[in-house]
């Protein structure tokens, strides 16, 4: 990745010799109320580790399981939630996209766009997040090889938006698995500014069917949250991605694979000290 690439998202920059950036919040965006608490708490946990934090939250959940799953507050309500954020705490802030049609409306009340990871091969969708001006943060598809991945980043480079980024959320394996690959953080960033998506990557998708009467959802192991940002920042991601929330048991959506905020600040405190150790033996001769 050269100089070139660096991606820089309000007064932080995603790039090889930038410090470490969390990008995190709750998976659904599910009232004005939580989301302002979720923000301030969050802000208050990274200010305290010296760590750049940018918020994120979907306005709609496109893609559940199961037609009965709760989708979020939808864009018409969450375009002033996402403006409040961003004013009162001057925190930027992520959100998807998933129509062409939504991203220039979004564009105005958000610092980044994401490209939701079924969606990373949508021209139509990946052009029109680049024409709206604002950096575009692409999630790696389950399906997606890494390499494949640099014709989605050009697509938004070709469309004349340099200020892309890639986040790396597992590989389908099997079924109702995912599976991280950790040279795919080292071939990614050869082209663009990588971010390790840690509670998508523990996700089991689908894991239940919907049988007996029971609604289909997806399950997930936060556990291994810990491990595998540890892993990534040793492998020299540019930014991490965590879904957290104050309570997990009742989100409304991916729930089973988030980190309840009373652990986040231990496991940043890893990851720094994780990033800190490489830079010391880095400038050690």
């Amino acid at each position: 990745m050269t100089a070139a690439h660096a991606v820089s998202v309000g007064n932080l920059t995603f790039a090889n010799d930038r410090p470490l950036t969390l990008i995190a919040g709750p998976c659904q965006l599910e009232s004005r109320a939580h989301a302002l608490e979720m923000s301030q708490a969050l802000v208050e946990i990274t200010s305290k580790l010296g760590l750049g934090l940018v918020y994120k939250t979907s306005f709609d959940k496109a893609n559940r399981t199961s037609l009965s799953g709760k989708r979020g507050m939808g864009l018409e309500a969450a375009l002033s939630v996402f403006a409040e954020i961003r004013e009162t705490l001057g925190l930027p802030v992520v959100t998807d996209v998933h129509e062409a049609g939504q991203c220039a409306r979004v564009a105005e009340v958000v610092d980044v766009l994401q490209i939701p990871a079924f969606l990373c091969r949508q021209t139509d969708l990946v052009v029109a997040a680049a024409l709206s001006g604002r950096p575009v943060n692409i999630k790696k598809g389950q399906f997606v090889s890494p390499w494949d991945m640099k014709h989605a980043v050009d697509k938004c480079r070709d469309a004349g938006n340099s200020q892309v980024f890639v986040t790396e959320r597992g590989s389908s394996f099997g079924y109702n698995n995912l599976v991280v690959d950790m040279r795919s953080l080292a071939i990614m960033r050869k082209f663009a500014p990588v971010v390790f998506d840690a509670t998508h990557s523990v996700q089991l998708p689908s894991s239940s069917h919907g049988e007996d009467g029971q609604p289909a959802t997806s399950g997930g192991q936060p556990e291994f949250i810990p491990v595998l940002s540890r892993a990534a920042v040793a492998a020299g991601v540019d930014g991490v991605f965590m879904e957290v929330h104050d309570n997990p048991k009742e989100a409304k959506s991916d729930g089973a694979n988030a980190l309840d905020s009373r652990n986040l600040r231990g496991v940043l405190k890893e990851l720094l000290a994780v990033r800190k150790a490489l830079e010391a033996a880095r400038a050690t001769p």
